[in-house]
């Protein structure tokens, strides 16, 4: 059977291979917020506290991050209008505030999304 490097984070590490001491509660929490993605909840309302400030308060009730996927910030709007103002006249200026103040998150372009559920 090939050497399998990723073996243990697949959690098929056989049994003779775990021991049986107790792990620390770092650890188990630390592994147990990566499995269930909780994680993912903090960094979905950073990116949307980065969105609120680049946009404003007005543009920020009438929109909301969604998620950000290999570098695309994807950002639900309540109407058409709005979608259409924001990828037209908006987007270009929203990018470069975003990548002078949070060139950390990498964002490299917006799109954006109707979403008429937001409130």
């Amino acid at each position: 059977m090939p050497h399998d490097p990723f073996r243990t984070l697949r959690g098929f590490a056989a049994a003779a291979e775990k021991t049986a001491e107790p792990q620390h509660v770092r650890k188990v929490l630390s592994e147990l917020i990566a499995l269930k993605g909780l994680a993912r909840v903090q960094s979905t309302e950073q990116l949307q506290q980065a969105w609120r400030s680049v946009a404003g308060a007005e543009l920020g009730r009438k929109s909301r991050v969604l998620k950000l996927t290999r570098g695309v910030l994807n950002v639900g709007v309540s109407n058409s209008a709005l979608l259409n103002e924001l990828a037209g006249f908006h987007k270009q200026a929203l990018l470069e505030q975003l990548h002078q103040q949070f060139a950390h998150l990498k964002i490299q372009d917006i799109r954006f999304r109707l979403k008429t559920d937001l409130k």
